[in-house]
C-alpha cells in the first residue's frame, strides 16, 4: 500500500496531511521527527477505520512500512 502525504513548514513546525485519509494529520519539530510520526498516523488512522467497520471479514488490516 502507498499512501500519498502533503507535508510542508508553517513557523517552526512540520506539518504533514494525507489527502486520502481523512483527518490523518500529524506534526513535528523536525522533518526527521514528523517521518517518524508520519508513520504512527497512518497506522493509528488504519487501525481506529478497521475497528469501526467491525472486523468485516472480506477486509484486512495490513501492517506496511513507510
Amino acid at each position: 500500500m502507498k499512501i500519498k502525504a502533503v507535508i510542508w513548514q508553517e513557523d517552526d513546525l512540520w506539518c504533514r496531511s494525507a489527502p486520502a485519509l481523512p483527518g490523518c494529520h500529524t506534526w513535528g519539530e523536525s522533518y526527521e521527527y514528523l517521518l517518524e510520526m508520519l508513520e504512527d498516523a497512518v497506522q493509528g488512522w488504519l487501525e481506529v477505520a478497521y475497528k469501526r467497520e467491525e472486523a468485516d471479514p472480506e477486509k484486512q488490516l495490513v501492517e506496511l512500512s513507510l
